[in-house]
């Protein structure tokens, strides 16, 4: 008996992901699983429904119903309480669940003896490349943060030589050179823009230097487990204040990209250092939904304070619907492929760094410590 794996509509407002591309579903029923699409779920993605059933995926309307049929469960977004209660008892469930926000989403998945993954906890190893979903979504926002900015400036990023004379390339700081950042860099790069870029991790210098940009660096290194930064200390926050307040002050565009990750994102520029940047200067924070690096952000908003565009997007990824979906079905099809099938039933290697790091609740029990910390602490 084949397992069946099901992909809803993605509910939460202005997503326009899908979870699974027609290409990965006929690779996945090739593989001898059962498919069902929710109709109109890859509408926003450019998937019509025939483009499902040409690969041998099943529509259905009733989302609830197929829900309840289901083995596995994949989304983009967190699955709704309603949906949850919806699955059936022991079933797996693949999504960005974002369990250390989600305290009443990973105690209902328990309760139903769910066994859900949160593809924000894959480890990021060498191995798990393929199924990195939090680097393949975080490329497509640096890519469209940079995009938003050069939109939003009111100069040419390039160097133009024009019978008017020579227009001076305008100035790129990207603060936080991880994979959002990095992609920001190349991309206002490619633009033409003189970029310049801070991280706190020195290792991350070889690979801004090799885009093309310079690098800030600060007498600091704080790489953490994972390719993450650590939090500065109190002395290591002034020194760096210092340094990044010069540049600031110069740049026309500065980008901010830093995030921990289940923890609220690092303040960077409070009021004082906005109000160092020019007149006419833009600021994006792409961190936004956690709280922001910024102290005057406004999730989702784009306002002007004193002269300068502060804005913070949400859901980048979800802008460019169809890449992003691309990427992410293709991550979750990789991740599937260490599941194995048995007699009909799904079988899964605990052994595997992988899934033991992804998951998050299995058998009535909440299995991520860190989570499970978290949820006893009451922290968000």
């Amino acid at each position: 008996m084949a397992l069946k794996i099901m992909i809803p509509k993605e509910t939460l407002e202005g997503e326009k992901r899908v979870a699974m591309t027609p290409e990965v579903a006929t690779r996945l029923v090739s593989q001898g699983y059962e498919v069902s699409v929710e109709a109109s779920a890859g509408h926003y993605a450019r998937h019509a429904d025939e483009d499902y059933v040409e690969a041998g995926a099943a529509i259905v309307s009733d989302s609830l119903k197929a829900m309840g049929e289901a083995d596995i469960v994949l989304k983009v977004q967190a699955p709704t309480i309603e949906e949850v209660s919806a699955m059936k008892e022991g079933a797996c469930v693949v999504a960005f669940m974002q369990p250390y926000q989600n305290h009443d989403l990973v105690k209902a998945c328990a309760d139903k003896r769910l066994t859900a993954f949160s593809v924000e906890l894959i480890p990021r190893t060498s191995r798990a490349q393929a199924m990195d979903a939090l680097s393949s979504q975080a490329t497509v926002a640096g890519y469209k943060a940079a995009l938003m900015a050069a939109n939003m400036t009111d100069r040419f990023l390039p160097m133009l030589t024009t019978a008017a004379g020579t227009i001076r390339p305008a100035t790129v700081l990207v603060l936080g050179a991880g994979v959002a950042g990095l992609q920001a860099i190349a991309t206002a790069k490619r633009l033409g823009a003189i970029v310049e870029a801070y991280d706190i991790r020195k290792a991350a210098g070889e690979q801004i230097r090799s885009l093309g940009a310079k690098f800030i660096e600060l007498e600091i290194d704080a790489e953490a487990e994972g390719g993450y930064a650590r939090e500065l200390t109190e002395e290591e926050k002034a020194q760096e204040k210092e340094l990044l307040n010069s540049h600031i002050a110069k740049a026309d565009i500065v980008i901010t990209t830093a995030q921990i990750p289940g923890r609220r994102a690092p303040l960077l520029m409070p009021t004082a250092t906005v109000e160092l940047m020019k007149p006419g200067s833009v600021l994006i924070d792409m961190a936004a939904e956690t709280g922001g690096n910024c102290e005057l952000t406004r999730a989702g908003e784009s306002y002007d304070y004193n002269g300068i565009t502060i804005f913070g997007p949400v859901n980048l990824p979800s802008t460019i619907a169809v890449h992003a979906s691309e990427m992410y079905s293709k991550n979750l099809m990789n991740f599937l492929g260490l599941f194995s099938q048995e007699e009909g039933q799904l079988k899964i290697d605990w052994e595997d760094d992988i899934l033991a790091g992804s998951v998050v609740t299995h058998e009535g029990e909440v299995k991520n410590q860190s989570v499970a910390e978290a949820m006893k602490g009451g922290q968000s």
